[in-house]
């Protein structure tokens, strides 16, 4: 009966011993090196009614040169078509529920836009052009910096009746999103 103790006291010892070693210092302060990131949008409409933007992703600029790798990072934004003329009156739609991120200085954020953008005008519908002048990846200067174990609640705001445009010589009902930015840190 005392080997079966002693044995048992062993293995317990080899249990917490691997447990122990297989943790490096990153691995155990990473977790206080995060941020959490609600990200909602809504919009400011007043003429435009039954605008659909389809968004692809959020997207967060971590590093100041835009065009250095990794300067983006992805939020995996719940993507879609939504119409965001409904995102009045203090209806908001979630982008990005409660993503970790690494606390760090943010340059700007952005929505990635796909391309089924659409405007519904008496009931036909009409595409909306991102990619030949319209703008598919528009950005929003932020600078602010995201402390670690805090949490931020961000909500884009669409200007609808400022985005939208039709360009006469090319024929094209263009999607150019105007966007205000506004951050609020909910726990600190």
């Amino acid at each position: 009966m005392n080997s079966i103790t002693t044995f048992r006291y062993v293995i317990l010892a080899f249990i917490v011993l691997l447990s122990v070693s297989s943790c490096s210092k990153e691995d155990m302060d990473s977790k206080g090196h995060l941020t959490g990131v609600n990200v909602k949008l809504k919009s400011t409409a007043g003429v435009l009614d039954k605008v659909y933007v389809d968004i692809a992703d959020v997207q967060l600029q971590v590093k100041e040169n835009t065009d250095a790798p990794n300067a983006w990072r992805s939020l995996n934004a719940i993507s879609g078509t939504h119409n965001v003329s409904d995102l009045r009156d203090g209806v908001e739609l979630v982008l990005v529920e409660s993503a970790a991120v690494e606390s760090t200085f943010i340059y700007a954020i952005r929505l990635v836009l796909g391309d089924n953008n659409f405007i519904d005008y008496n009931h036909v519908l009409y595409s909306l052009d991102v990619t030949t002048i319209g703008n598919a990846a528009p950005s929003n200067l932020v600078r602010s910096e995201f402390i670690s174990d805090g949490f931020y609640d961000i909500v884009i705001d669409i200007d609808i009746d400022n985005s939208v445009r039709y360009d006469q010589e090319e024929s094209l009902i263009i999607l150019d999103p105007k966007l205000y930015t506004e951050i609020r840190k909910i726990k600190y």
